[in-house]
């Protein structure tokens, strides 16, 4: 080989490597988005909860500022996942195959439509009507897949070991079509005969995947061996679920009573829904000590992971719905411990907000789950 083609080639060679040699912020977006955990939009579902829960009871400027963060939340995680699913297929393709993350993507539809929610409390119902098409279009999709993927794509191994808490964002989301649908007829009386009808029955296709989803959990507990791993922050959801099926509950009892789906309904629905007002409270001891057998008793690192945002929504969820509830019902023991609630909401969402902006100052030294990042050489060949 002559000087020349030699020189050409280390040009060639150096060309490459320069093309290959991004910045590090560059790689960590890149990470980033190629690593999202599908259940994220659990920030735009806490962070809009919290802000209506402000929005009820006060103080207003902090359910407005909640609003904006959770609007530009859901604005960055949209594009985000829009990216992945363009570029990193892949890796979609994995989580929708992987049992313990595939219902992560519920949050989609969910967290539209707590948002929606928020802007309808201020007197916006369309944009509540807006957020909620595509949230029913993406659920539609998600209702019907994923459990098919999980019966038909799975030949010898049983998903039994992916069950966790995570399962019931399935109940969450379909609760939270539930709850848009009802407080819609307010806004569009004339469309009653259609939204209170889908209002109650997505209140039922709810209630029945709950009690479906927690006896598997529940089998989950009792045959497979329990680490700190797996006992993650998802499971605060069996609490979540409890919550925002009252509170759909509590707005389809608020529904006009001349509505025939009412008038079929209402003793049934206020009936089961104090009996899942009274299990999710249940359900909060015996979260708290599960979660201190895992970072105490067990010393699991107490970090940031995306998935606490999954133990903030059901705190604001618990004190909208136990205030709203309550006020239906005409019980007045709940607005105080709605109150209470409300607060212990705003708490941990200021702290694992806290969380996350210590992570993002840290830099890409380490993964969204808490274990340590991958190489750059890695990310690269993964990528």
């Amino acid at each position: 080989m002559g000087a020349k083609e030699r020189a050409a080639e280390g040009t060639a060679v150096t060309d490459t490597g320069a093309a290959y040699r991004q910045p590090r912020s560059t790689r960590s977006a890149a990470a980033a988005v190629r690593d999202l955990h599908p259940a994220y939009f659990a920030f735009v579902m806490a962070t809009g909860i919290v802000s209506t829960g402000a929005y009820l009871l006060g103080p207003r400027w902090l359910s407005d500022a909640l609003l904006i963060v959770a609007v530009a939340g859901l604005a960055v995680l949209t594009v985000a996942l829009a990216l992945r699913l363009a570029v990193y297929r892949s890796s979609v393709a994995a989580d929708l195959r992987a049992p313990d993350r595939v219902f992560g993507f519920f949050t989609f539809t969910a967290g539209l439509d707590v948002l929606g929610v928020r802007f309808a409390a201020a007197g916006h119902p369309l944009v509540a009507a807006v957020l909620a098409v595509p949230a029913a279009l993406v659920w539609l999709l998600l209702t019907y897949g994923v459990p098919a993927s999980l019966l038909l794509a799975r030949r010898r191994d049983s998903v039994l070991g992916g069950v966790n808490g995570s399962w019931l964002l399935w109940v969450v989301s379909t609760q939270s079509l539930s709850v848009v649908a009802a407080t819609l007829v307010k806004s569009w009386p004339s469309q009653s005969s259609l939204l209170a009808p889908v209002a109650a029955a997505m209140w039922s296709i709810g209630l029945v995947l709950y009690l479906l989803l927690v006896s598997l959990i529940m089998l989950r507990w009792l045959t497979v061996p329990m680490t700190p791993a797996t006992l993650g922050p998802p499971y605060w959801i069996l609490m979540g679920a409890t919550a925002i099926t009252v509170l759909a509950g509590a707005k389809i009892l608020g529904l006009p009573a001349a509505l025939p789906v009412v008038r079929a309904t209402s003793g049934f629905v206020e009936g089961f829904s104090f009996a899942l007002w009274a299990f999710g409270t249940w359900w909060i001891p015996l979260l708290i000590v599960l979660g201190l057998w895992r970072h105490v008793r067990r010393h699991w690192p107490l970090s940031y992971e995306p998935t606490l945002w999954s133990v903030v929504f059901p705190l604001g969820m618990y004190s909208v719905a136990t205030l709203s509830f309550g006020r239906v019902a005409q019980l007045s023991f709940m607005e105080p411990l709605a109150r209470f609630m409300f607060w212990v909401s705003v708490a941990a969402w200021v702290a694992v907000a806290a969380a996350f902006l210590y992570r993002l100052a840290r830099g890409p030294g380490v993964s969204g789950t808490g274990a340590p990042a991958a190489p750059a050489s890695t990310t690269a060949t993964t990528g």
